[in-house]
């Protein structure tokens, strides 16, 4: 999220610039760049946390159906035949929220970068 947001923030220097000089403040730019961030970072954090969901809740069901649609003994060599998967609603709500939160500090510094453009600087060569 970091460097896809410094990334943004080079590339639309030039439009900050004009945006800071219609009259946005420091603080309207920083929340732009932020909401942006935080959309990134919940849009991952919930597609990831869905699709992390499905994978562990149908694993054991997955490997059985590989071993005997192929004949495979894949865990032959650990003593097991089958992958034993317990899903905690517990972790995923702590890795959501660990998500959530960082995603969203991964915002700040490129927020803050952009709101410190100064107009006169970005637009000299434009």
């Amino acid at each position: 999220i970091v460097s896809s947001l410094v990334m943004v923030v080079t590339d639309k220097k030039s439009d900050i610039a004009i945006l800071r000089t219609l009259g946005a403040s420091p603080a309207t730019i920083t929340r732009i760049f932020m909401v942006q961030g935080t959309i990134i970072g919940v849009i991952g954090t919930v597609s990831g946390a869905i699709l992390g969901v499905i994978f562990a809740s149908g694993i054991s069901g997955f490997i059985g159906w590989l071993n005997t649609a192929f004949g495979l003994n894949l865990f032959d060599a650990y003593f097991i035949n089958y992958l034993p998967s317990y899903l905690r609603w517990q972790d995923v709500v702590v890795i959501v929220c660990l998500s959530l939160g960082l995603s969203f500090l991964a915002t700040i510094y490129p927020a803050f970068r952009a709101a410190k453009t100064q107009p006169a600087e970005a637009l000299r060569y434009e």
